[in-house]
């Protein structure tokens, strides 16, 4: 599959990481074009089961099939509106938790999300799906805390989106864990406010997770 990580950050290589042991066609793009390229350096050296990795340019790019934003909360809205039309039939994840700046609550209104709020700004034909915002950059590198393989929790309304992500999911070696429409991505976004707020209280240095746990999983 060719997937698109927009933002070379802490969490954009985390996920890249997971989408070189599927075997996937990288693309990252980040406005310091250096910066994407150091990274697309590094994962292509990594690569494996046939993955490939290029950095590449927001203007000019074929945004391939999933465009992963892995940007900040605020930014991720500039972005989309940036892309426009270019997004269009692509699937959009968002991983964004939009935090309030003393890391107490979330800058969202009641009753809405980030994911959401993204949701409004594509184009109609492109759904949008909430994942990997419950997980830490480091423990995607590793794909695991404590070898146990890390949760994906996803939102959203396109059953076809959410299995196409929950498969990228899969071939990283995670656990995809279906929460159900996009609505639930304010409840996703409170979980990622708690588990951050955690890693301070309890001193785990953002190398924690959360599983769920099922005699059907």
């Amino acid at each position: 599959m060719n997937v698109t990580i927009i933002g070379a950050g802490n969490m954009g290589r985390g996920i890249g990481y997971r989408m070189i042991e599927g075997g996937h066609t990288v693309r990252v793009i980040d406005s310091d074009h250096e910066k994407s390229q150091k990274l697309a350096s590094e994962l292509n050296s990594a690569a494996r089961n046939g993955a490939s990795v290029v950095a590449s340019n927001i203007e000019t790019s074929d945004l391939g099939d999933v465009v992963v934003l892995a940007l900040p909360y605020g930014m991720n809205k500039e972005v989309v509106r940036q892309l426009g039309n270019k997004l269009e039939d692509r699937i959009v994840v968002d991983i964004a938790n939009p935090l309030n700046a003393t890391f107490d609550g979330l800058q969202t209104d009641s009753g809405t999300s980030s994911a959401e709020e993204v949701a409004a700004l594509v184009p109609q034909s492109t759904p949008v799906v909430k994942a990997f915002n419950t997980t830490f950059a480091s423990t995607l590198v590793a794909g695991h805390v404590a070898g146990i393989p890390l949760d994906v929790l996803l939102a959203g309304n396109s059953s076809v989106a959410k299995t196409t992500v929950a498969q990228l999911v899969r071939d990283g070696g995670l656990v995809p864990v279906d929460t159900g429409s996009l609505s639930r991505a304010r409840e996703l976004e409170s979980v990622g406010l708690l588990v951050i707020g955690l890693q301070s209280v309890q001193n785990y240095g953002f190398a924690s997770g959360i599983k769920i746990i099922s005699p059907n999983l």
